[in-house]
């Protein structure tokens, strides 16, 4: 079964829907499986919040009035954005702000919920907290942590946003079980027995047995972790294999 997901992002006139901003830009990524669609499967609109950014939110996204002036409202775009990610399952960013927005939007116009439209929501920030407690995990950081280049980011973006997300998510997702996956994704839709027949036929590794003097050095490192635990290592639980003693 296909799995459809949109890294989604907003921008808003200011931090608080409670005082009365509005989403100005909205961006949404698909991917399916695990892979990036082309950008004509991506949705990016500007809106025309029909008010003012606070000053604080123009420095970080740069959209101004004057250039907002002409764009659609929201609920020009509502039912667009709507077929777009149906049942799909949403990944944002700090999702709480996104989904608080998005409620308020489509609220408005009677819409109800975004959840009443989609599969779910992943929030990559509580993901990143249990993956990294204590430290900074911002987008920007997360990209750093993860060597994902960020040149192109010198203005807070939606789109550009949705991009670094998705590297991001999958960076944070990548276990043995979706490395397998990209690996049968990378067979050009070849089937999973014909995958696994090309993994049995490959020659079995090398297998290196230490000869008498390996083992020798390695008892004198053990002695000497012995008499700085002032006892025994957890390594003595180890029989190591010699040449003399490995089967033939």
């Amino acid at each position: 079964m296909t799995n459809r997901q949109i890294i989604l992002d907003t921008e808003t006139t200011g931090l608080r829907v409670e005082d009365g901003n509005r989403i100005l830009e909205i961006a949404a990524v698909e991917m399916m499986d695990r892979k990036l669609s082309p950008p004509e499967r991506h949705l990016h609109r500007y809106i025309n919040p029909e008010r003012d950014s606070e000053e604080g939110a123009l420095n970080v996204h740069g959209l101004t009035t004057d250039f907002l002036a002409d764009k659609p409202r929201f609920g020009d775009i509502a039912d667009e954005f709507l077929r777009f990610v149906a049942g799909a399952e949403l990944i944002i960013h700090n999702a709480p702000f996104d989904v608080a927005f998005l409620n308020h939007e489509l609220g408005r116009l009677g819409l109800g919920r975004i959840t009443d439209h989609v599969s779910g929501v992943i929030d990559t920030l509580a993901m990143a907290k249990e993956q990294f407690p204590g430290k900074r995990n911002s987008l920007d950081a997360l990209c750093d942590r993860f060597e994902i280049d960020r040149s192109a980011r010198t203005l807070h973006g939606a789109l550009i946003d949705c991009e670094l997300l998705a590297e991001v998510y999958l960076a944070m997702t990548r276990g043995q079980d979706s490395l397998l996956i990209d690996f049968l994704g990378d067979a050009g839709g070849t089937s999973d027995s014909a995958a696994w027949a090309r993994r049995a036929a490959r020659k079995p590794l090398r297998v290196v047995v230490p000869d008498a003097a390996d083992v020798a050095a390695h008892e004198a490192y053990l002695d000497e972790l012995d008499k700085a635990v002032k006892g025994s290592c957890l390594w003595r639980g180890y029989e190591p294999k010699t040449a003399e003693t490995a089967p033939a």
